[in-house]
């Protein structure tokens, strides 16, 4: 799989992927609707009902940014929700946003990333990742240690960004995704590589039956995937 890492330097991919969130923050939440058109509201409401089945009370949202993942699942009426990050600066907008709707003592957002968790063994009912497999340093090692802190019975639901494979979809979404979004990301968030690197993430990774396989690779059962929006996006689940 090839590495790609945000600005080509020295730096590791997770340091490198911390400090363009960092940059971009104040500015994530309105290009993430503008460049979605608002569809990854839709696609994370169909990521909650898929965990309604294991009654989820404690939560796990890894990458969870400004926490949109986690304030969506605060719908599963669950005990606790705990979302990590590498980007503290996301963070603090995700913080001002639960306080504004009163999820501030539901949702605790804190530093962290998947390779490192140390929660304990079966610790959480239920996983979720928005955007951001892609971005851990070590893929295999941030799924095992993933599958490690889930508890048996429980759930992982993933939502990443795939790359279409028909005609003429294909072909349009590689244009807008090489062309459009670096344009507008560069334009509003003032960080020139933050939107090239988003296409160029999302060409990498092991979409569909490649991750599964991955997901399989790392302890997961029953993996399946559900693609969204004629293979933009996919849903991945998977169990203990």
């Amino acid at each position: 799989m090839t590495k790609v890492t945000p600005y080509n330097n020295e730096d590791s991919k997770k340091e490198q992927v911390a400090d363009m969130f960092d940059n971009i923050a104040h500015r994530y939440d309105f290009l993430n609707g503008l460049l979605s058109f608002g569809i990854h509201k839709g696609w994370r409401r169909k990521c909650v009902k898929k965990l309604k089945s294991v009654n989820p009370k404690q939560i796990l949202d890894v990458a969870t940014g400004t926490g949109d993942f986690a304030i969506a699942s605060a719908k599963l009426n669950p005990d606790k929700i705990i979302g990590v990050d590498i980007s503290e600066g996301m963070m603090k907008f995700g913080r001002e946003k639960l306080k504004k709707l009163n999820l501030d003592k539901l949702i605790e957002l804190q530093p962290g990333d998947a390779e490192t968790l140390n929660f304990p063994d079966n610790s959480f009912d239920a996983i979720t990742v928005g955007f951001g497999v892609r971005n851990f340093e070590n893929l295999e090692k941030g799924l095992v240690n993933l599958n490690r802190v889930l508890k048996p019975g429980g759930k992982i639901v993933i939502l990443e960004f795939s790359y279409p494979r028909a005609f003429p979809v294909k072909q349009l979404y590689t244009f807008y995704f090489s062309v459009i979004t670096p344009f507008l990301g560069k334009l509003f968030s003032k960080d020139s590589r933050a939107y090239s690197y988003l296409p160029e993430s999302v060409k990498a990774f092991p979409n569909n039956e490649d991750f599964i396989a991955v997901l399989n690779k790392c302890g997961f059962k029953n993996s399946s995937f559900q693609t969204l929006s004629f293979g933009v996006a996919a849903i991945y689940e998977a169990g203990k």
